[in-house]
């Protein structure tokens, strides 16, 4: 059994073997007999225990050579907490792979922004994985690949390019090689009878898409972002280029999710965008079961998700101007904003750059100058520091601790962001005096949403 597999045996046994759907992205059962891994809510005949083999990653069964399931789709599984533990680095490198990264950067590149030599980088990838980083980020680029040929009508040419392969002829040489299938057999008629540009993204246990929707609507930003009786849509600057993208929860454990992309070679991103800003890896069950642990009845509706906005940036951008204001004020002038530096554009309107908020006259904002004066150090800070830690924010005057964790909790989606200061939280906690950060920890984040929605 492998040390990085979060599970033993005997869990992993137990787990396939009542097809527990909360184990769904935790591991995968690969089949001896057969020579095909799958999920363990897979419907296939149950096989022996002893014809099969469990990983924590499609990685690893790939480069086992086993081939992914038709039937189960291991490439729609949800995401994992399966390298809770593993170290930071490698945590960061595996995160910033799935992402796509190594598309545009070479090796050496990669490792100098990580902080680590090249040569570290491969050690740490052969302890953990067994594999070499451009390997790890290769299966990853097929399996995104098969993912678009189940759930979207785009060409495999297409395809092939936003997976980050230079030609069709050496997108379909990996593949067969490593899935030993063509891109033509995964490919499902049904396709051709969907928008080119929609994608399906799986998540686990429930969601309260409602909850979502209403959230954004208070907050929603005037020609940037619609939000519908049952969808969210909004238009969005990714890696210097510009599309948008509606969502919508039309069944349970998917989210459907049309989208235009200027560079389809950054789709990659936007499907880890996107599952950021929806919260669609966490373990909401897993989640929920700790924080009622905590606090006994703070759980009164299943399914409350982190609702993130587009980036750090952004957050950042809010919290300043929602400073000691009502939700309603602060988006009032975050709209004036935006409406002011879209007067003159006759095409689609896109949140302000660091860039532009520092050339321009804030006079016109209704609102403290010590506070505009903040926004304009915040941008001029951005702008030239665009990866600055939020931790040097703190710097900043007029930036606290409370605007640095509204950053943290939405712009980032940490998991731990108990805002226990908040005065909404205060109110909750007279009614749960035993929750407090070191408890819910380390799901702070979502019981500061479920006591918001006390």
């Amino acid at each position: 059994m492998p040390f990085w597999l979060e599970l033993d045996r005997e869990q992993c046994q137990q787990a396939r073997m009542s097809r527990d759907p909360r184990f769904d992205g935790r591991f995968y059962v690969a089949v001896k007999t057969t020579g095909i891994f799958c999920r363990p809510i897979c419907p296939a005949p149950l096989p022996k225990e002893e014809n099969v083999e469990y990983f924590s990653n499609s990685a690893l069964a790939l480069q086992a050579g086993y081939r992914p399931c038709l039937r189960c789709r291991p490439d729609s599984a949800p995401h994992s907490w399966a390298w809770k533990g593993v170290e930071t680095t490698f945590l960061r490198a595996i995160q910033l792979i799935e992402q796509g990264e190594l598309q545009s950067s070479n090796l050496t590149h990669f490792s100098e922004r990580l902080g680590i030599s090249d040569r570290y980088l491969r050690q740490l990838f052969q302890t953990h994985l067994g594999v070499s980083p451009k390997q790890y980020a290769q299966y990853h680029q097929l399996m995104f690949a098969k993912q678009l040929l189940h759930s979207s009508a785009m060409s495999i040419t297409d395809i092939g390019f936003a997976c980050g392969f230079n030609s069709t002829r050496r997108f379909n040489d990996a593949f067969i090689k490593t899935l030993k299938l063509t891109p033509s057999q995964v490919r499902q008629s049904k396709t051709s009878r969907m928008l080119t540009n929609l994608l399906t993204l799986p998540f686990r246990g429930p969601f309260d898409w409602q909850h979502l929707l209403d959230f954004y609507r208070l907050r929603a930003i005037d020609a940037i972002e619609q939000v519908g009786d049952h969808t969210y849509q909004r238009t969005f600057n990714l890696q210097n280029t510009t599309g948008w993208f509606r969502a919508s929860l039309t069944s349970p454990g998917h989210l459907d999710v049309e989208f235009e992309l200027e560079d389809i070679t950054k789709l990659r991103h936007l499907v880890a965008k996107l599952r950021r800003l929806f919260d669609l890896d966490a373990d909401i069950n897993q989640i929920e079961t700790h924080l009622e642990h905590c606090a006994p009845g703070l759980v009164t509706h299943s399914g409350i998700r982190i609702p993130g906005v587009w980036n750090c940036w952004e957050a950042g951008v809010r919290a300043i101007l929602g400073q000691q204001v009502s939700v309603k004020a602060a988006i009032g002038q975050l709209n004036l904003l935006v409406n002011t530096l879209n007067s003159h554009r006759a095409s689609a309107t896109y949140f302000p750059t660091p860039e532009q908020i520092t050339q321009l006259d804030l006079s016109f904002l209704k609102m403290p100058k010590s506070r505009k004066e903040t926004l304009k150090r915040f941008a001029e800070l951005i702008h030239h520091t665009p990866e600055a830690d939020i931790d040097s924010w703190l710097a900043l005057k007029g930036i606290g601790p409370w605007t640095a964790n509204y950053a943290r909790l939405r712009g980032q989606s940490n998991s731990d962001c108990f805002l226990d200061t908040d005065l909404m939280v205060k109110k909750a906690l007279l009614r749960f005096p035993e929750l407090n950060a070191t408890n819910a920890s380390p799901w702070g984040s979502y019981a500061t949403f479920h006591c918001w929605n006390q």
